[in-house]
């Protein structure tokens, strides 16, 4: 599996070969340690990677000029022959959110971590994820600056912001401009699947549409629905009475979509079977309906289907879908494509857990996205291992390539001088940070 690395490294190596640099083994290197090192720090990176060093590490992600953006269409491109081009292919957007401290790292702010559920000092990112069944990867991702930030120069140009980046951009308009950079770069996938963040966002969803794309968009129980079509128009003024009216208005009454699902009938609820689990045959129970949304701006309103969906064993838990899938798509499929949302969650705890998502030494804007296409890379290989030994080793995870991989490159930390040399490296460094708090307190 080594030799098979090192062969899929060399066909990324001319995005890293610059006029007046090779970085290529920096890459390299940089990618070992994401798959060997527990913490992919660049100590405990450089400590497990043969001829690797902290500090070139730390040059190569924050200061080398290769572009990110070309790892990523490859990785974009590479992921599509493996999983694009069918009606099962979807692309899945969702955001994450690593927590951070201090006020430097680049977009860092408190703002809402949904690992954690909480608002949190953090920084988030908007990724999408290429998916086909139950395999999945990411491909794409942009960081969110929060407003904060897009007003502060200083603190931008600090980070390396670049000045087309300095601008106030939301989440879903991040996540359209996702959408549309795949389509542009060839990406096959039949649907777009996204949670409520986006999905409440209705530019969002008619832009999508417009584009000709189908999606299916988890939205807030508070969303509003009509049961018939509100043939939008602008009343008569009465005789006599002010000004002409310029607004149009529904010809029919809205609801919620809580309201709506909590009024109809148990029996109207359908089981539906989504996929095998590990833990076995996977169901949930179903509402459908044809439903129109109407903005007050728009002349007609739209109609697409509303999918409401509760747990077996929870029947509490219930989530709201809006699709402009075909009018004559079948429940079965609606519900199986909205269940699909969940394999963007695996790809995120693929990520962090084995290929260091969320852990990086990375406060510039550079850095960020140089850590994210190398992420991006990393996951790649595992999933193509996944697919190559699938017939042999069905139940092969990210998480045994990673140890496969830990086992079969080259490591330095083998010999017992070794070790004790980084131990002893470790321990000057922390006496070094002992003595510097003692000589900082007697300053004070």
């Amino acid at each position: 599996m080594g030799i098979r690395f090192a062969e899929f490294c060399d066909g990324f190596a001319h995005h890293f070969r610059l006029r007046t640099r090779d970085v290529f083994t920096q890459s390299k290197q940089y990618l070992n340690g994401l798959m060997q090192a527990r913490k992919k720090n660049m100590e405990r990176m450089a400590e497990v990677v043969p001829g690797s060093d902290e500090q070139v590490l730390q040059h190569f992600l924050s200061n080398s000029a290769w572009d990110e953006r070309g790892v990523c269409a490859q990785v974009a491109l590479e992921a599509d022959a493996l999983l694009g081009g069918t009606e099962d292919s979807a692309l899945l957007i969702d955001e994450s959110g690593i927590t951070k401290k201090g006020k430097k790292s680049v977009g860092v702010a408190r703002q809402w971590n949904g690992r954690l559920g909480k608002v949190d000092n953090c920084q988030v990112g908007v990724y999408a994820a290429l998916s086909q069944g139950s395999r999945s990867t990411l491909i794409a991702t942009r960081l969110y600056l929060p407003e904060s930030w897009v007003k502060d120069k200083r603190r931008c140009e600090a980070a390396g912001v670049p000045s087309a980046a300095r601008r106030a951009r939301s989440k879903p308009e991040l996540a359209l401009e996702m959408v549309r950079q795949n389509r542009r770069l060839g990406v096959r996938f039949s649907w777009v699947g996204m949670d409520g963040l986006y999905g409440k966002d209705p530019a969002l969803l008619r832009a999508l549409e417009a584009d000709g794309e189908t999606f299916v968009a988890d939205v807030h129980k508070d969303q509003s629905i009509y049961l018939q079509d509100p043939r939008p128009i602008v009343p008569a003024a009465p005789p006599g009475h002010g000004r002409k009216r310029t607004k149009p208005m529904a010809q029919s009454e809205k609801v919620r979509v809580d309201e709506w699902s909590q009024a109809q009938l148990e029996a109207a609820w359908t089981r539906v079977t989504l996929r095998d689990s590990t833990k076995g045959v996977l169901q949930v129970e179903v509402l459908h309906q044809r439903v129109w949304l109407w903005g007050s701006k728009e002349a007609q309103a739209r109609h697409w289907h509303l999918i409401v969906r509760r747990e077996v064993a929870a029947r509490d838990e219930i989530k709201y879908s809006l699709s402009n899938a075909p009018a004559n798509t079948p429940l079965q499929r609606l519900a199986q494509i909205r269940g699909q949302r969940y394999w963007v969650e695996r790809s995120f705890q693929d990520g962090k857990s084995q290929a260091g998502l969320d852990h990086y030494q990375a406060r510039g804007w550079k850095a960020w996205h140089h850590h994210m296409a190398l992420v991006m890379m990393a996951m790649l290989f595992m999933l193509k291992e996944r697919a190559a030994h699938h017939d042999e080793y069905p139940l092969l995870s990210c998480a045994d390539v990673e140890t496969l991989l830990a086992h079969f490159l080259p490591r330095r930390d083998v010999g017992v001088d070794e070790v004790i040399r980084q131990l002893e490296v470790r321990h000057r460094k922390r006496q070094a940070s002992i003595d510097s708090a003692y000589a900082k307190q007697q300053l004070e």
